[in-house]
C-alpha cells in the first residue's frame, strides 16, 4: 500500500458507509430539490428518500435574543442597553448592498442559483471528509441559518448538541430544513435572517451589532472594505479576530478572499477591490456597555438600578427573578422611563454644590410626580460604580476595625430607594404628617388646640432606663428641641414649628396603631426587622415615638408619601416607567400608574394646607403662627409649596421634603455606612439642594395654587362661639366652657387688668370647633407661678429629645 494512502486508511467499513451516504445523499437531494414529491417514488433512491422524508422540515418557532433599550422620559435620550447577546435585528433595506454581496461572496457564491443546497459542493465535501481530507463546509447560507436557528430554538442541552454536532446526520437534517426554508422564503428573507443571526465575534451578534462594535456605524453605511471584513469574520469569529496579532493577519487574507469573490460574482470591479484593499482594518473594537454600570451618564446610574430592581419585582415578566432578568436582557424591549433628564441633572448639580463624592455623608434626593407615582429623578453624591477597591474605610466602627471598605465614593447600593441591605434612615419629624392625617380622618380639625409642655407625659411604656422615660417611671416623656417651644398650638402652628409635645399627645389621642396604618397606606415600608416588629398589629399601639420619625425610610418613600397629599389623597405606587413596547411593537400594560384612594380629597387638602407652614408659605385656611423650620423654601421656589423638615436625635439625619402640584422632592443627609453616626447632619447642606432642585424644575412653569377642601369643616371644624370668661374664676370659667362643649385647661400666667388668679383670656377665643381644648390664661398675681404657656416663639424643633432646632 502506498504511503500517501495511509493517512486516509481509517476503516474500510466507515469509508464504505460514508460513500454510501454520499451516493444516497446525492440522489435524495437531487430528487427533493428538482422533482416533485410524487415523482420520487420511481427513483433508485427510494429507500434513501423515505429516510430523508422522515426527517423534520419545520423549525420550531423561536426568537433570537435582542437588546433592550432604556430611554428617559423624553423618549429620545438613551440611558442604557441591556443584553445577554448584543443583537438588534434590522430589515434588509437597512443593510448596505455591499454587506449583502460580501456575505454571499464569503459564504455562498451560488446563493441565487440553488434551492437551499449546493449539491456539487456538498458531495465534494462528503467525499473529501470521508477520505480524511481537510474539512470542507459546503454549507449554504440557508443551511447555516438552519444550524443557528435550531440551536436557538432548542429547549434542552441535547437539542443544542444535535444542532451543532459535526455528523452526516446533522448535515442531512440541515439540508432538509434548508430546502423547505427556501420554498417558503424569498432569497431576500433568507439573507436578512442570516445577517441578523450570525455571530461576528467580540460580542457582536448580527450585523447591527457588528457594525457598531467594529466600525461604530449603522449597517446601511458600511462600505466595500468594511463589509468584506465583517463577512470574513463569520467563518471563525475567534480565528479571524482582528484585535489579536494572529487574527489580524488572517483577517487581512480573509478580506482579500471575500473581495475576490465579490469581483467573481460581479458585485464590484477589480478597481473597487484594489481601493478597498488599501483601507485599514481596525485592530481595536468599541464594545457597547451593558447594564446600569454602563449608563451613558453616571448620574443616571441610581435611576437605572431602581428600574432594574423594579422590573425584577414584577411577576408579569416571569415566575422568578431569573426569568425576569432573562426577559429584560433578551426581549428586545423599548422602554421609556419616567426619568426626567433635566430634573436629574439639576438634582446632581445641586447636590454637588453642597457636598462631594468623597464625603462619607450622602446627600440623597428623590423626585416624584404627584398623581402618577412616576419617579422623575434619583441622585446622590456617589459615583455609580462596581469597583470599590479605591473606596475609603467604612465609617462604621465595627467594620473599620476589620479594615472593611465603605460605600464612598463608589457604590451601586440602592441608597436612595432602599432594598437589598439598605433599610433606610430615620427621617425625624417628617412623620408627623401621618399623625396629622390620621387626626383629620377621625374628624379632628386643624384648629385642634393643645397646650404643649416642655415634655409630653404619655402612657406609652418604655424601658425605665430610657432617656425618654419620665424620671422614675416607665412612661414615655419626649421633649422638644428647646424648652422655649412650650406653648399653645393648633395643628398649623405645631406642624410649622415641629413641636414634639403637640404631636405625641395627638398621636396618643388618635391611636399610634392608626398612625402606623396611615403611614403604610401612604407607602411607608418597614424594611428593618425591628421596625416591622414594632409596626405589627398588637405592637403598633405602643409605638409612641413613631410620629417623631424613628422608623427607617428612604427619600423615595417620603417623596411619594407627601406626593399623595398633592394628589388629593390618591396614593400611586412609585414607578420608573411610562411605556414598554415589545419587539413586535406591542405596548405592555405594566408600570402604568397604579393609584388608589387612601384618604378623602378634603383630608389631603387640609393636611397640605398645614404642610405649607414649615416651608415659608401661607396657609389658606388658618394661620401658621410663624415662619416655619425651612422658611426660605417658598422664596426660592417662587411657587406655592408644601413640605416638612426632619431631624433625628443627635442630628444623625437631616431631611427636607418640598413639593408643588407638579413635583415632590425628598432630600436626606445621612451616613449610609453607619446611620447611627455620632456626626451631626446639617440642614444647611440638605435644604438648599432640595429647594433649588424644586426651583429649577418649576422655573418657567405657571404658578398653580393648591385647591381648598370642598368642605372646609374638615380643617376648621364645626365652629361655635367660645364663651367670654374673662375676669371670672377658674372654676366658673371651667364650668361655662364645658357647658358649651369645649375642653377647658389651665394655661400660663399673663399680665392682665383682671384680678390676679382669675381667667384673663382664652386661646382660642372667638369661635372654635366643639371638643376643642380651650386654654385659660390666668391673670398674674404679685408672685406669679412659673410655668408653660403663652404663644409659640418664632422657632420650633423637630427632634425627639433636646438639641437645637434645625436651621
Amino acid at each position: 500500500m502506498s504511503s500517501w494512502f495511509r493517512p486516509r486508511d481509517h476503516n474500510i467499513f466507515t469509508n464504505a458507509t460514508s460513500l454510501l451516504i454520499c451516493g444516497l445523499l446525492a440522489g435524495v437531494v437531487v430528487a427533493a430539490a428538482v422533482f416533485p414529491a410524487a415523482a420520487m417514488s420511481g427513483l433508485s433512491v427510494k429507500a434513501g428518500d423515505q429516510a430523508f422524508a422522515a426527517l423534520p422540515s419545520q423549525i420550531k418557532a423561536f426568537a433570537s435574543p435582542q437588546i433592550t433599550r432604556i430611554y428617559a422620559s423624553d423618549n429620545k435620550t438613551q440611558i442604557a442597553v441591556m443584553y445577554d447577546e448584543f443583537r438588534s435585528d434590522v430589515p434588509l433595506s437597512q443593510i448596505s448592498p455591499n454587506m449583502q454581496n460580501a456575505i454571499i461572496a464569503a459564504e455562498d457564491r451560488g446563493f441565487y442559483k440553488h434551492g437551499g443546497v449546493d449539491l456539487k459542493g456538498t458531495v465534494r465535501a462528503f467525499v473529501n471528509d470521508s477520505q480524511g481530507g481537510d474539512r470542507q463546509g459546503a454549507s449554504t447560507l440557508a443551511m447555516q441559518y438552519v444550524r443557528m436557528a435550531l440551536a436557538y430554538s432548542a429547549t434542552n442541552p441535547r437539542e443544542v448538541v444535535a444542532a451543532t454536532e459535526d455528523t452526516p446526520k446533522r448535515k442531512i437534517t440541515e439540508m432538509k430544513y434548508a430546502i423547505q426554508i427556501e420554498k417558503e422564503m424569498s432569497k431576500q428573507q433568507v439573507l436578512e435572517r442570516y445577517l441578523n443571526i450570525a455571530p461576528f465575534g467580540n460580542g457582536a451578534y448580527g450585523i447591527y451589532a457588528a457594525s457598531q462594535i467594529y466600525f461604530q456605524k449603522s449597517p446601511k453605511d458600511l462600505d466595500i472594505s468594511q463589509s468584506a471584513v465583517l463577512a470574513g469574520l463569520v467563518k471563525g469569529p475567534t480565528e479571524f479576530n482582528p484585535t489579536t496579532p494572529s487574527g489580524y493577519a488572517k483577517t487581512v487574507d480573509r478580506r482579500k478572499y471575500v473581495l475576490d469573490g465579490m469581483v467573481t460574482i460581479g458585485a464590484i470591479t477589480k478597481a473597487q477591490e484594489d481601493k478597498a484593499l488599501k483601507e485599514p482594518i481596525p485592530r481595536q473594537v468599541k464594545k457597547v456597555g451593558n447594564g446600569c454600570v454602563s449608563v451613558n451618564k453616571n448620574e443616571w446610574g441610581f435611576f437605572c438600578d431602581y428600574f432594574t430592581r423594579w422590573w425584577n419585582s414584577q411577576q408579569a415578566f416571569g415566575a422568578s427573578t431569573f426569568d425576569r432578568e432573562q426577559r429584560l436582557n433578551n426581549g428586545g424591549y423599548r422602554i421609556v422611563t419616567s426619568m426626567d433628564v433635566k430634573a436629574t441633572a439639576s438634582a446632581y448639580k445641586r447636590i454637588h454644590q453642597q457636598i462631594q463624592n468623597g464625603n462619607k455623608d450622602a446627600l440623597m434626593l428623590a423626585a416624584v410626580q404627584p398623581g402618577t407615582g412616576q419617579v422623575l429623578a434619583l441622585a446622590a453624591n456617589r459615583t455609580f460604580k462596581l469597583d470599590e477597591s479605591h473606596n475609603h474605610i467604612s465609617s462604621n466602627p465595627a467594620k473599620a476595625a476589620r479594615h472593611l471598605k465603605g460605600t464612598y465614593p463608589n457604590t451601586t447600593n440602592p441608597i436612595v430607594t432602599g432594598g437589598g441591605d439598605v433599610d433606610g434612615y430615620q427621617a425625624g419629624s417628617t412623620f408627623k404628617m401621618f399623625t396629622m392625617v390620621t387626626a383629620l380622618k377621625q374628624g379632628i380639625p386643624l384648629t385642634k388646640t393643645i397646650q404643649a409642655g416642655v415634655v409630653a407625659k404619655t402612657h406609652y411604656i418604655v424601658e425605665p432606663s430610657s432617656p425618654a422615660a419620665c424620671p422614675g417611671t416607665h412612661f414615655y416623656c419626649p421633649g422638644n428641641a428647646g424648652e422655649s417651644e412650650a406653648g399653645t398650638y393648633n395643628m398649623w402652628s405645631a406642624f410649622g414649628h415641629s413641636v414634639n409635645t403637640y404631636f405625641v399627645p395627638l398621636e396618643e389621642e388618635v391611636g399610634a396603631g392608626n398612625v402606623v396604618q396611615t403611614a403604610q397606606d401612604f407607602g411607608i415600608q418597614f424594611r428593618a426587622s425591628n421596625d416591622a416588629t414594632l409596626a405589627a398589629p398588637g405592637s403598633a399601639e405602643q409605638w409612641g415615638a413613631f410620629t417623631l420619625g424613628v422608623s427607617e425610610s428612604t427619600p423615595l418613600d417620603l417623596a411619594n408619601a407627601y406626593a399623595t397629599l398633592a394628589a388629593d389623597g390618591r396614593y400611586c405606587a412609585p414607578t420608573p416607567v411610562k411605556e414598554i413596547v415589545d419587539r413586535d411593537n406591542e405596548k405592555i400594560d405594566v408600570g402604568s400608574p397604579q393609584c388608589r384612594r387612601v384618604v378623602s380629597a378634603d383630608v389631603a387638602r387640609a393636611a397640605l394646607d398645614a404642610a405649607r407652614c414649615p416651608v415659608g408659605d401661607s396657609a389658606q385656611l388658618g394661620s401658621c403662627g410663624g415662619s416655619g423650620t425651612a422658611p426660605q423654601s417658598h422664596g426660592v421656589v417662587k411657587h406655592p409649596v408644601f413640605g416638612k423638615t426632619g431631624t433625628t436625635d443627635s442630628e444623625k439625619t437631616a431631611a427636607l421634603i418640598l413639593g408643588t402640584t407638579s413635583i415632590v422632592v425628598a432630600g436626606y443627609l445621612a451616613d449610609p455606612d453607619w446611620p447611627q453616626t455620632t456626626q451631626h447632619m446639617k440642614h444647611g447642606v440638605v435644604n438648599p439642594a432640595v429647594w433649588n432642585t424644586v426651583a429649577d424644575f418649576m422655573d418657567g412653569k405657571p404658578k398653580v395654587q393648591f385647591p381648598k377642601p370642598g368642605d372646609t369643616k374638615v380643617a376648621t371644624g364645626d365652629l361655635v362661639s367660645v364663651p367670654t370668661v374673662s375676669c371670672t374664676s377658674v372654676a366658673d370659667a371651667t364650668a361655662e366652657l364645658k357647658g358649651a362643649g369645649f375642653i377647658p385647661t389651665t394655661g400660663g400666667q399673663v399680665t392682665s387688668t383682671c384680678p390676679p388668679g382669675t381667667v384673663a383670656d382664652t386661646s382660642p377665643s372667638g369661635r372654635a370647633p366643639k371638643n376643642t381644648q380651650i386654654i385659660m390664661e390666668i391673670a398674674k398675681d404679685a408672685a406669679p407661678n412659673p410655668g408653660g404657656g403663652g404663644t409659640p416663639g418664632p422657632k420650633g424643633g423637630d427632634k425627639k429629645n433636646g438639641g437645637k432646632p434645625p436651621r
